[in-house]
């Protein structure tokens, strides 16, 4: 049994997708997807300039939309963005954008 992990959720996801790229890179590098959309909706930006961080931060606060992004092996990216309606959360590559 899996122990779970208390995260502070900062906002609603609604209906969570994902690009056939983003699936295949997860995959790859042995990334729990649950573990990385958790990151996302508790504030952890991930690889992000300082300003984009406060965009993020302003964004949780004021309903705006919100990009996360995560650098794993070889280099290789994953964008998660959580539209501002909070409607949908995607998962994808850069290049899927």
């Amino acid at each position: 049994m899996r122990a779970e992990k208390q995260s502070k959720k900062l906002f609603e996801l609604g209906m969570v997708v994902m690009t056939p790229g983003a699936a295949s890179l997860l995959v790859a590098c042995g990334i729990d997807t649950c573990d990385i959309i958790e990151r996302h909706q508790s504030g952890d930006w991930g690889e992000l300039y300082p300003d984009d961080c406060r965009v993020n931060d302003d964004a949780v606060r004021y309903g705006s939309q919100i990009l996360s992004a995560y650098k794993f092996e070889e280099g290789q990216r994953l964008w998660i963005i959580t539209e501002a309606d909070r409607s949908v959360t995607t998962l994808l590559l850069p290049s899927e954008y």
